[in-house]
């Protein structure tokens, strides 16, 4: 580790196999909390690279459980997380408003590192417990249409650096990989990202993929659609830039979007989204992004038809009633 510090420290970059080999010796315990929290700093202070990104991923999935599920229609639906805006459980909140409009999604979340709750905070505060047994994920998938794999008991390198990660409360390239490393490698995903160059990067990545993507970025720096500004939309096929009235919603402020001061008032939040008593905003934002991911299902349909389909499974109960099935399944 010494040397690859003295190295990235040189402004240097590691190759795709030293990008491994270091994510290696993370997992197995060679390097301490202070030499792992100085990569992380490297990383801050520079963009990761092609080469480097590829290298932790193929790391990652190698030393991964593996997960037998049906992926061939599930989708993953999540963000980078890093944008520093304490949102709530968006991405999470949208994956359920997916699953009540009858598609599959296979969630990969973890603990939040730079905010307040992450999906499996929230996830554990309505009581569920999480687990690797095969037989129980796939009930959950066929009977809620929701898998979640909480990354710490599925990559061993995520649960080597969660201390460091948390105390360091900032960002890390930690987050640039988890969306890349979904241990069941569904075939589609909607992934955001708090920057325009991570956008590039990903759309990038993915191209070498079989993976049917769809990449969303909030130009003011979230990373899922937040409708308080324009935001880009980039697929295998096109980028385009939508702007919040040009699918007929208002332009909000950032304050609606605010998560709250604990996971339990992310929670609250959380559950009345899903019960259709949240706010105009907090209820749009959700549906937006749970449109965006049934359109990556689905390219055939428009997004407005998407739209339509998404705001209907929140207010006729069905994606709250797959919430329900899902904390009981996994409970």
């Amino acid at each position: 580790m010494t040397h690859i510090l003295y190295q990235l420290f040189e402004h240097k970059y590691l190759s795709k196999e030293e990008a491994k080999e270091m994510l290696r010796g993370i997992t197995s315990g060679q390097y301490t909390d202070a030499q792992i929290a100085s990569l992380i700093t490297v990383f801050l202070m520079r963009s990761i690279t092609i080469d480097e990104l590829c290298g932790f991923r193929e790391a990652l999935l190698e030393m991964c459980m593996k997960v037998d599920l049906d992926t061939d229609r599930a989708i993953d639906i999540v963000g980078t997380g890093g944008d520093g805006k304490n949102t709530f459980n968006i991405s999470t909140a949208s994956c359920f408003l997916v699953a009540g409009a009858g598609y599959q999604v296979i969630k990969h979340g973890n603990y939040g590192s730079s905010s307040i709750s992450g999906a499996s905070n929230v996830l554990e505060h309505y009581g569920v417990r999480f687990s690797h047994d095969m037989s129980k994920l796939s009930r959950s998938l066929e009977q809620s249409n929701v898998s979640y794999l909480h990354a710490q008991l599925f990559n061993p390198a995520m649960k080597a650096v969660a201390s460091v990660r948390k105390s360091l409360a900032v960002r890390t390239f930690f987050n640039m990989l988890g969306p890349l490393v979904n241990p069941a490698q569904p075939k589609y995903q909607l992934l955001g990202v708090y920057n325009l160059p991570l956008l590039r990067l990903y759309n990038y990545t993915y191209q070498s993929t079989d993976t049917h993507f769809t990449i969303i970025h909030s130009l003011d720096g979230y990373d899922e659609i937040s409708l308080t500004s324009p935001f880009k939309v980039a697929t295998l096929d096109s980028e385009k830039i939508y702007t919040p009235e040009s699918l007929g919603f208002e332009c909000y402020k950032e304050s609606d979007l605010f998560g709250g001061e604990s996971v339990a008032d992310a929670a609250i939040i959380f559950h009345n989204i899903l019960s259709n008593t949240a706010t105009e905003a907090q209820k749009n934002v959700v549906i937006i992004n749970a449109a965006f991911a049934i359109q990556t299902l689905c390219s055939d349909k428009s997004i407005e038809e998407c739209i339509s389909i998404s705001r209907e499974s929140l207010e006729s109960g069905k994606a709250l009633q797959s919430f329900k099935k899902f904390v009981e399944l996994n409970s």
